[in-house]
């Protein structure tokens, strides 16, 4: 361990490290500091963190666990995209082809399928505990908002994904969700034109559902979970009751001390 210390901390130094990460060289607080800050990804999260909310019983790790569903979905999308052909004549073959020709092709897509079930219960189970706990309440309304367009978000990615094996269960699915769409006020029709391509489920609706859901929507849920993240730090880290200890464990300052 010593020695990867060492080849590490020498990898550290060199000028390729330092060029993609111009701060955190070193083992200064202000370096580390840097290090974060100069980083998109590390950017997004707080600086500082009571130790309370650090417990499981705190927030049962119900974000942590439905962004790591989402990872676990975008991963096995990836790879059942390459096996699957958005057309009408092959779309079924291609699921049939995956549940008996492939090879952990049934597992991959039981992973695939569970983890969507699983991300749906998490986000609601994820609001419910922001709810009772209250941390919807001001200066954080704006990320409750958030949370609900990101619950949106997840109901749509499960509902555009049940088309996509373009089976009888899927039709007749999709049929009745866009004609419960058709009876929206005023533009019904509108609305369930634009969700099917036409009048009809058909290869326009497939293609209209695949693109949703493996394009638009996961692009969207990433940036509306990068804000959320975002307004967490700004918001003051995770939401502790006033009755909980507010001691605070710093994981780096929050700008570097000039």
């Amino acid at each position: 361990m010593t020695t990867f210390n060492k080849y590490f901390d020498e990898l550290r130094e060199t000028k390729v490290w330092r060029s993609v990460f111009r701060g955190g060289t070193g083992k200064s607080t202000l370096r580390n500091s840097m290090a974060i800050q100069q980083n998109v990804f590390l950017h997004l999260l707080s600086t500082k963190v009571r130790k309370r909310m650090l417990e499981f019983n705190a927030t049962w790790y119900l974000g942590t666990l439905t962004l790591g569903t989402f990872g676990i979905l975008v991963i096995t999308g990836i790879l059942l995209m390459l096996y699957y052909h958005p057309s009408v004549p092959q779309a079924y073959a291609d699921t049939k082809d995956l549940q008996f020709v492939v090879s952990s092709g049934q597992f991959l897509r039981n992973l695939h399928r569970w983890s969507a079930h699983a991300m749906v219960f998490l986000v609601f189970a994820h609001m419910f505990r922001v709810f009772y706990r209250g941390a919807y309440r001001p200066p954080r309304e704006f990320n409750w908002v958030i949370g609900v367009v990101l619950l949106l978000v997840t109901l749509l990615l499960s509902y555009t994904g049940y088309l996509l094996p373009w089976d009888q269960l899927a039709f007749w699915a999709i049929t009745v969700g866009s004609n419960i769409a058709s009876a929206v006020p005023l533009m019904g029709d509108k609305v369930r034109f634009l969700m099917l391509g036409g009048h009809f489920v058909n290869a326009n609706a497939l293609l209209r559902f695949y693109v949703l859901h493996c394009m638009i929507l996961p692009l969207a849920a990433l940036f509306f979970v990068a804000i959320h993240f975002w307004r967490i730090r700004k918001d003051g880290g995770l939401y502790a009751r006033h009755s909980e200890p507010d001691v605070v464990m710093t994981t780096a300052p929050a700008r570097p001390p000039l």
